[in-house]
């Protein structure tokens, strides 16, 4: 695991071996790639690939296609999660840091009030240009470190909550990442899934699949130089569990006190649940 300031993530960790309704991927050795379905050894590279292309763009990109609610929908993932003082929190797949920083805002804020230390929150995702871009936009305080969410370099049972946010879709294996989201996780640790979900208000689905298929791309080859890597989020989107299938699948990795709630009446939703 490659760090950006040569400090460990505590003493408590320690690197490791290392279509619109949703379908399966065809045969056990297959993962989906947008519409595709490809090799599952093939998945990781193509997806480093695409959020390389994009990373110096992304935020100002999720600006964009989402006319700012993407900030919205963070700030209240981040609420709910609620960081604690001296809690150790992982924001999986974080990329840019997003969610890290308004996660730091929150359990500095609570530290300060109460004369506590601050929680340690660690931003984890396996595309360097990522990692780099969020380091651009300042340190603030956080750790940043190179790992793969299906195999995270984390000890088990040390964290307190677990946050990952636009990024679970594009792992080759969603139960994977899940089963190490409670691995890591302390007994009576906290999860939370903020992602891009099914539409729960009929009737809208046209002028959604109008934007989300012409307009992103359009969006992305004219801010990012970039529309295929546009395209694929897009597609990635519509090949993701709903909100009930991935909630069955949030239980059936071993977490308790299930629940989701929508966003945008569908258009992403934040899934939780607590391990046991």
């Amino acid at each position: 695991m490659s760090e950006n300031n040569g400090k460990s993530i505590g003493d408590r960790y320690s690197p490791r071996k290392a279509a619109r309704l949703w379908s399966p991927p065809v045969t056990n050795d297959t993962a989906s790639f947008g519409f595709q379905d490809v090799p599952k050894a093939e998945k990781a590279s193509r997806v480093r690939e695409v959020f390389s292309s994009v990373a110096s763009k992304y935020d100002l990109m999720n600006d964009a296609m989402s006319g700012g609610l993407h900030r919205l929908w963070k700030d209240a993932a981040a609420a709910k999660l609620n960081p604690q003082p001296g809690e150790l929190i992982l924001d999986v797949a974080g990329g840019t840091g997003d969610i890290a920083r308004r996660l730091k805002k929150l359990g500095d804020g609570a530290a300060k009030r109460r004369g506590l230390d601050p929680p340690e929150i660690h931003v984890i995702d396996i595309n360097a240009e990522m990692l780099e871009a969020g380091r651009k936009r300042g340190e603030d305080g956080l750790s940043w470190h190179e790992g793969d969410a299906e195999n995270l370099p984390v000890e088990d049972h040390v964290a307190d909550a677990y946050i990952i946010s636009f990024g679970i879709r594009n792992c080759t294996d969603i139960d994977a990442v899940l089963r190490e989201a409670r691995r890591v996780l302390k007994p009576g640790g906290r999860f939370y899934c903020l992602e891009f979900s099914r539409l729960a208000i009929g009737g809208l689905e046209p002028f959604y699949d109008f934007y989300s298929f012409n307009a992103v791309p359009a969006l992305g080859k004219w801010l990012a130089n970039d529309s295929d890597s546009y395209r694929y989020l897009v597609e990635s989107i519509r090949r993701f569990p709903d909100q009930e299938r991935f909630l069955a699948m949030i239980q059936a990795a071993g977490f308790a006190r299930t629940a989701y709630r929508n966003m945008a009446g569908g258009v992403c939703a934040l899934h939780w649940g607590w391990a046991v």
